[in-house]
């Protein structure tokens, strides 16, 4: 018993280790040492013995505590004191509770959880495709026909695997389970007990004796559905819509799973959207329609719309249409439509142009120019 190394020391972890860090510990020491992996090795056996024992006791918080305290004599009653103690490590499926045995399952194969009913109806799967709109179809909703692929019971035997004039029936070796038992012999254990996928009929529960030539009696085939969907006003670049019921077909009469849309939508030369629903675009305007104002015909996705330009307008100037931007889903709401001013320079002018121009500037003055009488006086100041 003096031989006996530190719990925490077998497993290479720390007494402020989590229960995290103490199962990760044990997952490491378990794959490296396991009798299955080194048989007939005495010292690996011994090894994991010893492991095995740690994690016992480390995994077990109330152990746990009265191994920090008292040190051996709190879970050994070899040791001549504490009410723990191990029942030995034969009928390993009870002794531990279940935590070395589920790990350990996890690692060799096996495992004791109930399998779901085979047979029972299930769920199609969920298919996800991806398409690209037009600008002006997001905006205002269109129709879309699409090539979905996607998983549908066999025409040929209704899903069944069976062939035409040939029935499935149940499995004779699994009772229909699915899954059976079966007991191997483990050099340190002793005889363990696992539940294992039935090989007979692959986990179905039932066996066919005559498959489908169709679907090679797996009951479903792969298809392209031609399908068209709406596409609501108002999709966004980025988005994901859902349709309900366009998936694969479901499995033993289950529902079947639905398509998911992931959506693109192309960049239009005229329109820009922010804000999801709202529209920006540019609108150019001459000098002279942004100097005398006018009323000008301003394009939205609605189609166009008369809107008055003041007299003296700035570049850069902002203005807002309520109510002409996108539609919010399924609400009668809509986004605005913001257009933001510039003005064009002319450019090729000819010298009657030029004359006439240069006698306009001339009849300017300063007061006609704020900006720029602004900007001269802050340099003057700064001059100074």
């Amino acid at each position: 018993m003096a031989d006996k190394r530190d719990y925490y020391e077998v497993l290479g972890v720390s007494k402020s280790a989590s229960e995290d860090d103490i199962k990760k510990a044990f997952r490491k020491q378990a794959r490296l040492y396991h009798p299955d992996l080194h048989p007939d090795d005495k010292e690996a056996e011994a090894k994991f013995k010893e492991i095995n024992e740690a994690y016992e006791v480390l995994s077990d918080p109330g152990k746990k505590q009265k191994y920090d305290q008292f040190g051996f004599a709190g879970v050994d009653p070899n040791y001549g004191a504490g009410t723990g103690g191990f029942g030995g490590f034969s009928g390993f499926t009870g002794g531990f509770g279940g935590g070395v045995d589920d790990i350990l399952n996890a690692f060799f194969g096996g495992g004791t959880t109930r399998r779901a009913n085979p047979n029972a109806p299930r769920r199609g799967e969920d298919v996800e495709m991806s398409i690209t709109l037009d600008f002006m179809d997001a905006c205002k909703g269109c129709q879309q026909t699409l090539k979905i692929p996607r998983t549908e019971n066999c025409p040929d035997c209704g899903g069944t695997g069976a062939a035409k004039g040939s029935t499935k029936h149940t499995c004779p070796d699994c009772k229909g389970t699915g899954t059976i038992r079966v007991t191997q012999n483990s050099p340190f254990f002793g005889q363990v007990t696992q539940t294992i996928r039935c090989p007979k009929c692959g986990g179905t529960g039932q066996k066919i004796d005559t498959p489908c030539p169709t679907c090679s009696g797996r009951g479903r085939v792969k298809k392209t559905l031609t399908k068209t969907i709406n596409i609501p006003a108002g999709v966004y670049d980025g988005a994901q819509m859902s349709v309900r019921g366009e998936g694969c077909q479901g499995i033993n009469g289950g529902p079947a799973g639905d398509l998911y849309l992931n959506v693109h939508v192309k960049p239009d030369p005229v329109f820009e959207r922010r804000n999801t629903f709202d529209i920006w675009t540019d609108l150019p305007l001459t000098f002279a329609q942004a100097a005398l104002g006018d009323e000008v015909s301003v394009p939205t996705i609605h189609g166009p719309v008369h809107f008055p330009i003041p007299e003296g307008t700035q570049p850069g100037t902002e203005f807002r249409l309520r109510g002409k931007g996108v539609k919010r889903g399924s609400r009668d709401e809509y986004g605005d439509h913001y257009f933001k001013v510039t003005v064009e320079v002319p450019r090729g002018l000819n010298k009657n142009q030029k004359e006439l121009l240069k006698k306009f500037e001339d009849s300017l003055e300063a007061k006609n120019y704020k900006k720029r009488e602004s900007f001269f006086d802050k340099i003057k100041d700064k001059l100074k």
